[in-house]
C-alpha cells in the first residue's frame, strides 16, 4: 500500500496574463525534490518516487500571484486507482519572473507495497479562470515499477541541514556542504539479540575516473532500532572541498543476513567564480 502521497508545485511568474494553453513538459525522475535526474525507474518498497517537470502558460496577476490546482492519481497495471489526491486551489507568489514554471511531486511507497507496475498521473489546472470547465489544463504520466522487498538503500536525497528539513541539489560550489540522507530497508533482525538489526553503512566518494578519493570509507553502525521502524535512516556529512564531478557510493551491510547493497548518487562541486 501507499503510506503517503504528497505533492507540491513551485511556480514562477510568467508574462502572459490570460494564457489559452497550459503545458506540462520536461518530466524527469529525480534524486530528491530538486536533485539530479535519476535514470532508474525501479524502486524498492519504502522508497520515494520524486518527479520534476515544467509548467508552461499559467496566468499571473499584475502583483505576481498565481492560483493553480494539481491532482494526482496512482494506478496499477490493471488501471485500478490505488491512491488519489483531489485538486484544491493553492495560491503562490512568484516574484522572479520567467516563462517556465518548475513543478514537483513525490509519491512515498509503503514498505508493504505490492510488487508490480504503476502509473502516476498529474493534472494541473489554471484556477485563475473562474469557469472550471474552461480552465487551461496540463497532464502527464509517469510509469514506474515496485520490486520485491529486499535489502537496499532508499529515500536518498541531499539537504543543507543535518535534520533534512531543507532539501537541496547535489550540485554546489566549493566551500558549501551538504548532508546526504538515506535509509536502509529489507534488513533482518537478530532474534537472539532482542530482535535488533546489525547494520553497517559506508560512504565512498569516487572521482571522475572512478577512483576512491579516500583510502577508507566513512562508516556508521546501527544496532538499536525499535521494532516499529521498518527502515533505518542515516545521514552523512559531505563538504565540497574541491571542484569536480563525483559519485557518492552508499553501501549497507546487513550482518544478520550476511548481505550487502549499494546506491550511487552523482555529486558536482563547482569552482567559485572570481
Amino acid at each position: 500500500m501507499f503510506s503517503a502521497i504528497t505533492l507540491a508545485a513551485a511556480l514562477a511568474m510568467t508574462p502572459a496574463q490570460a494564457p489559452a494553453k497550459l503545458t506540462l513538459a520536461n518530466l524527469r525522475c529525480t534524486h530528491g525534490l530538486i536533485g539530479p535526474t535519476r535514470t532508474a525507474t525501479k524502486f524498492l518498497p519504502g522508497d520515494i518516487v520524486y518527479l520534476g517537470f515544467d509548467i508552461e502558460g499559467v496566468a499571473v496577476s499584475k502583483d505576481g500571484k498565481v492560483v493553480y490546482t494539481m491532482a494526482l492519481e496512482v494506478t496499477d497495471k490493471a488501471g485500478k486507482i490505488r491512491y488519489k489526491v483531489d485538486p484544491s486551489p493553492q495560491p503562490v507568489y512568484a516574484p522572479l519572473g520567467g516563462g517556465k514554471v518548475p513543478g514537483v511531486a513525490f509519491v512515498t511507497l509503503g514498505v508493504d507495497m505490492e510488487p508490480g507496475e504503476y502509473t502516476v498521473k498529474l493534472t494541473v489546472k489554471d484556477a485563475s479562470v473562474a469557469d472550471e470547465k474552461n480552465q487551461p489544463t496540463g497532464t502527464l504520466d509517469f510509469k514506474f515499477e515496485v520490486l520485491k522487498p529486499e535489502l537496499g538503500i532508499v529515500m536518498v536525497y541531499a539537504a543543507t541541514d543535518q535534520e533534512g528539513r531543507t532539501p537541496t541539489h547535489t550540485a554546489g560550489f566549493v566551500g558549501q556542504a551538504i548532508w546526504v540522507h538515506f535509509a536502509a530497508t529489507g534488513f533482518k533482525r537478530d532474534s537472539a539479540k532482542k530482535n535488533q538489526p546489525d547494520l553497517k553503512f559506508e560512504m565512498t566518494t569516487l572521482d571522475e575516473k572512478g577512483a576512491a578519493t579516500l583510502t577508507t570509507p566513512i562508516t556508521l553502525v546501527a544496532k538499536d532500532l525499535e521494532e516499529k521502524f521498518p527502515t533505518c535512516t542515516a545521514r552523512m556529512f559531505l563538504p565540497l572541498t574541491r571542484p569536480g564531478k563525483f559519485v557518492v557510493r552508499l553501501k549497507v551491510t546487513d550482518n544478520v543476513a550476511g548481505k550487502s547493497a549499494s546506491f550511487e548518487l552523482p555529486i558536482q562541486s563547482m569552482p567559485v567564480e572570481k
